[in-house]
């Protein structure tokens, strides 16, 4: 998402290299890793790390795909959304899945591609396209972001909203009302329901263990 605050650590850097090692070792033209992960865990960072680091050290032409970018309901309206159609109702039905599969097969397709893009910013949807003949590996990341299809990676943060309040805060992400906590409680409920799908966890340490 534009507009994000990306907090770059050691432990990210160090987590991005191993994940990297792992997908060096598949033999495909076209690549996709999913990084899952509550709110705070990491995931943007992690995004960045890995992107940078096949585009820069190993001269891969690597994009990034932002599975929040994909929510049905606008930034605006969707917490009244969530009060009115009950917080039960919190997870994977609220992202597009047919929009953001469709990129996917755009990607695997060497297409051009319309994607939606958030502005955190002015809190908008704006519109990226990209020409994905050019791009080796797409990184998608996201809370749910392991539910995608045709990923060859899937890569899960092991850390629940509790442990990563502070990071929360830190990003501006931060908001102590009773609505917020519920979402958050779901979300978990949710993201903890693909944990069995993982190739990769990040520990809460953030070591890297390879599971598959």
């Amino acid at each position: 998402m534009l507009g994000d605050v990306l907090l770059i650590e050691d432990k990210h850097l160090l987590a991005a290299k191993k994940i990297v090692e792992e997908l060096l070792k598949i033999e495909k033209d076209k690549i996709i890793v999913c990084i899952s992960g509550e709110s705070g865990s990491g995931k943007s960072e992690v995004s960045h790390c890995i992107g940078k680091e096949l585009v820069k050290i190993h001269k891969i032409p690597t994009k990034i795909l932002h599975s929040d970018n994909y929510y049905k309901v606008h930034p605006h309206q969707r917490n009244q959304w969530r009060i009115d159609n009950g917080i039960e109702n919190v997870g994977l039905n609220e992202i597009d899945w047919d929009k953001l599969n469709e990129n996917v097969e755009g990607f695997i397709n060497n297409k051009i591609a319309k994607m939606p893009c958030v502005d955190l910013v002015p809190d908008d949807i704006d519109e990226l396209i990209t020409d994905f003949s050019k791009i080796k590996i797409l990184i998608i990341d996201g809370l749910y972001a392991i539910n995608s299809n045709n990923s060859d990676l899937n890569v899960y943060i092991d850390l629940t909203y509790h442990e990563t309040k502070k990071a929360q805060s830190l990003r501006g992400k931060e908001n102590s009302d009773e609505l917020r906590w519920k979402i958050l409680e779901q979300e978990h409920k949710t993201v903890l329901s693909l944990r069995p799908k993982t190739d990769i966890f990040i520990n809460k340490d953030y070591s890297v263990t390879c599971v598959k």
